[in-house]
């Protein structure tokens, strides 16, 4: 189990942001449980990924523990050339590589999921991107990221940002009053 501070980093290091990264996006299909090596394989060869992770308490020998996971299971997405993709491959942490059709699409969702990791929300992941109306964010750190909103509380909304490409999404939690309807 490794330390929070032996984690990846959820970004490259060389960014402030993953718009920034140039390069063809795929979405790496690892071998269960090696997300994190990956990542590091990737940093080891100076090739941009996205990591999503988030802190998760576990117990373990009568200890309450912070561990970082992944967001989504067995899933890194990383960019650059086909020589980076054959440089992916060649790590044997990956079975498949994904490649992703509407990159303008994939890089909108990524960066909604970087804002939210960097926020600092509440983060969970959600299976199945839901049906429903699309809300935006009106003001604060997220302003302008727009997902589905599958619960209100009483002062709180749960919101999906998916990741269509994977079929899946991660759920936030987020005052109603921020929020308007698409």
């Amino acid at each position: 189990m490794l330390k929070l501070s032996e984690n990846p980093f959820i970004l490259t290091p060389e960014v402030n942001s993953l718009a920034e990264l140039a390069g063809t996006w795929w979405a790496a299909y690892t071998k269960p449980r090696f997300e994190k090596s990956f990542a590091w394989d990737m940093y080891s060869h100076g090739i941009g990924y996205f990591l999503p992770m988030r802190e998760k308490v576990i117990f373990s020998g009568n200890r309450k523990r912070i561990v970082m996971v992944p967001v989504f299971a067995s899933y890194v997405f990383f960019c650059g050339s086909e020589r980076d993709r054959y440089t992916a491959l060649k790590t044997n942490r990956v079975c498949q590589t994904i490649a992703v059709y509407d990159q303008d699409t994939l890089i909108e969702e990524l960066v909604s999921i970087e804002k939210a990791l960097f926020s600092k929300v509440v983060i969970d992941r959600y299976p199945h991107l839901p049906v429903g109306s699309n809300c935006r964010i009106i003001s604060g750190p997220m302003m302008g990221i727009e997902g589905v909103v599958v619960e209100r509380l009483d002062s709180k909304s749960r919101m999906v940002l998916g990741v269509s490409v994977l079929g899946q999404g991660v759920l936030i939690e987020i005052d109603s009053d921020l929020l308007e309807q698409v």
